[in-house]
């Protein structure tokens, strides 16, 4: 197989030695042969020794997206192969999961390429041009593997553009509606994987969603507040675990009305309530009290669980007043001993630099927090190390200490 050579320039090796994928347009050198956009081609350092194979796309920053560090053919057989590796690592560390990302891109050795399977429905996601021309061999490799009833693309990701990729959503095989009645920790959540945010549910947390459940018990008569509750992830988890009364708070009238409907078909309905508002509206409503008198703490767990306050790095310092003022008005609604989980999905922001805003909302608050669980993203979105774009997810819970 002889494929077109891009060399990189003098020093540019190293980072993709260390296994980080993505090779910049600014690394390269020069290409020894014309190549196709989306075609396979090999790249070499300067003195000519084989760093791997990918995919070229002379339109993106990213020049190539290393698949494998040895000439490889990428066909069916590739994908069934990678496909089969990254379900192999689910079965080792979410054995009873139904509902699980099956490809994490990078995180699985296939930079561009997004899998989630929603109990019998996949959605795909192809954020690279090498990838989205392959599509179909992904889908034969996934029909094979997985036998779906349902696959569908989401594909109105911003960095597709990068790509010179067009937005493109709607089914790829199979037929119906997209909606899905996915299984998480034992509960049930409908969800439209045609529809829903992300490509349905927020997967990431399925094992978080378990692990602050885990402290209600601690907490006789809990009452829990679910800040950016959506389909009430947290909520459902925290009422299953016995918590008196979980209250969720979501901007969206929409996700407001399927997270009760999902309270309602777990059984759960007589312990939640969800309540349509702006958070920070809500949280600065329910903080406020006239001179002279304090805000009566009135819950004994408090999630807060947001969107990403920042896409980019110049943002960060609007993302952290942002973070820091949230913190400052749940802990002022936090009872004395009570439980703080708090979550950030900002890739600009780093788990140490979110904890100092915690500190310096706490700070302000005059609580002394005692850290007592630190989280991440489940083990269905792997990260690499040398790949510091497969982690974006960090949490912390923090007990109020007197």
């Amino acid at each position: 197989m002889t494929l077109p050579t891009l060399l990189l320039r003098p020093g540019e090796a190293d980072r993709v030695l260390a296994g980080h994928p993505w090779i910049y347009k600014g690394s390269a050198l020069r290409l020894t042969a014309p190549a196709a956009d989306g075609a396979l081609v090999q790249v070499k350092d300067h003195r000519q020794r084989l760093l791997g194979v990918g995919f070229y796309n002379s339109r993106s920053k990213i020049a190539v997206r290393l698949l494998a560090p040895e000439r490889v053919e990428v066909n069916e057989a590739f994908f069934e192969e990678r496909l089969r590796a990254a379900l192999a690592h689910r079965q080792r560390h979410l054995p009873h999961a139904t509902s699980f990302r099956v490809v994490n891109a990078e995180g699985d050795f296939l930079s561009g390429l997004v899998v989630d399977k929603y109990e019998n429905a996949l959605v795909i996601q192809t954020s690279a041009l090498g990838m989205d021309q392959r599509k179909g061999m992904i889908l034969a490799a996934l029909q094979r593997l997985l036998a779906p009833t349902l696959v569908a693309e989401r594909n109105e990701l911003a960095s597709r553009k990068f790509e010179g990729l067009p937005d493109a959503n709607g089914l790829l095989a199979g037929s119906g509606d997209g909606a899905v009645a996915a299984r998480l920790n034992g509960l049930q959540f409908a969800t439209n994987v045609l529809t829903g945010q992300k490509t349905g549910l927020y997967l990431d947390q399925q094992t978080n969603y378990a692990r602050v459940a885990a402290f209600v018990p601690l907490l006789p008569g809990a009452q829990v507040l679910d800040c950016f509750s959506y389909l009430g992830g947290f909520a459902l988890h925290a009422a299953h675990a016995g918590a008196a009364h979980v209250h969720g708070v979501d901007q969206s009238a929409e996700a407001v009305a399927a997270a009760g409907a999902n309270a309602a078909a777990n059984g759960l309905a007589e312990r939640c309530s969800f309540e349509a508002a702006n958070v920070f509206d809500w949280l600065k409503a329910h903080t406020a009290a006239p001179a002279h008198e304090k805000v009566l703490p009135r819950f004994d767990l408090i999630i807060l669980d947001p969107p990403s306050f920042t896409r980019t790095r110049a943002s960060v310092p609007d993302a952290l007043r942002g973070y820091k003022e949230i913190h400052l008005r749940a802990l002022k609604l936090l009872k004395a001993g009570g439980i703080l989980a708090t979550f950030c999905c900002s890739h600009h922001v780093d788990a140490a630099t979110f904890q100092d805003v915690i500190l310096a909302a706490a700070f302000d608050a005059r609580r002394v927090l005692r850290r007592i669980a630190t989280f991440s993203q489940s083990p269905d979105h792997p990260i690499l190390p040398s790949v510091p774009e497969t982690e974006y997810l960090k949490g912390y819970a923090f007990e109020w200490a007197r």
